[in-house]
């Protein structure tokens, strides 16, 4: 008996049309997310709401690539991270070769692609792109083990130099780079968002959630932010950031469900198409 099978619904190859998307990445990093969001078919407007730029102080990275044998993992969870941490290994005059004895363990694909352009594979990726995934999932004994830990200056998670430590592991932690407010806001992106144009926003960290909203303030002058949000979708690409836009902007409406750039697309063109049938 032959059964007639009702066709597959036909998923659109630009689902995001008639949307437009504010994307806050920093200067830099946000091109390749944008390029993706407009082959959806989406109208995209850059705000950068964030910057990345060299620390107050060198010493103490440059100590410890001095000092690169003493380790016996190095831990990178941004491309930041890893930009920042080579760019002071070869100011030194060395190279991937000096990291022959150490283990490196990277939170997410991108930053393990990062790491990989540099002719290095990391020996461990954890299966959910969180920090608190890389210390539950850790394939090592971490007492009596030495950790380099290259990071942002401050305002980092500490969730995971704890967990690492009450486990008897050694964490040096070093500032690898820092993040601040841009000073200006792009007129375009003032423009739509005074203008009630913009139907996403959406935000790969929780640094970018707190600058935006401080940018906002200079846009939306004493008006609540949540009121000149409303109708607009605040997209998050993980936990750590949804809290921040609850704390900050009162709601989150969508969150990937893999803490990636492309998990957090495709959350955005589920709203989008879900948002269309309803």
């Amino acid at each position: 008996m032959i059964t007639n099978l009702a066709p597959s619904p036909v998923i659109s190859p630009t689902p995001l049309v008639g949307k437009t998307i504010l994307v806050t990445r920093s200067v830099g990093q946000s091109s390749q997310f944008a390029h993706s969001l407009t082959q959806k078919g989406a109208v995209v407007i850059e705000m950068p709401a964030l910057e990345i730029c060299q620390p107050s102080s060198w010493e103490g990275l440059d100590n410890a690539i001095a000092n690169l044998s003493d380790f016996d993992w190095l831990i990178l969870t941004s491309t930041n991270g890893v930009d920042y941490f080579f760019e002071r290994l070869f100011a030194q005059g060395k190279d991937a070769r000096s990291l022959t004895k150490v283990k490196v363990a990277v939170v997410g694909e991108k930053t393990a692609q990062s790491l990989k352009q540099r002719c290095i594979q990391a020996d461990f990726i954890p299966p959910n792109f969180v920090a608190d995934s890389l210390v539950a999932n850790f394939p090592d004994k971490l007492a009596g083990k030495k950790i380099l830990f290259p990071r942002v200056e401050s305002g980092g998670r500490e969730i995971l130099v704890n967990e690492l430590s009450a486990k008897g592991a050694e964490v040096v932690e070093v500032a690898a780079y820092q993040t601040c407010c841009p000073s200006s806001i792009p007129p375009g992106a003032e423009l739509a968002l005074q203008g009630g144009n913009v139907d996403v926003i959406t935000f790969a960290s929780s640094k970018t959630v707190k600058f935006f909203c401080q940018l906002a303030e200079r846009i939306f002058s004493d008006n609540s932010l949540t009121n000149c949000l409303e109708g607009v979708c605040i997209a998050s690409i993980g936990p750590q950031t949804s809290k921040d836009c609850r704390d900050l902007i009162g709601r989150v409406d969508v969150e990937a469900e893999e803490y990636t750039l492309d998990g957090l697309m495709q959350a955005v063109i589920t709203w989008v198409v879900n948002s269309r049938d309803n």
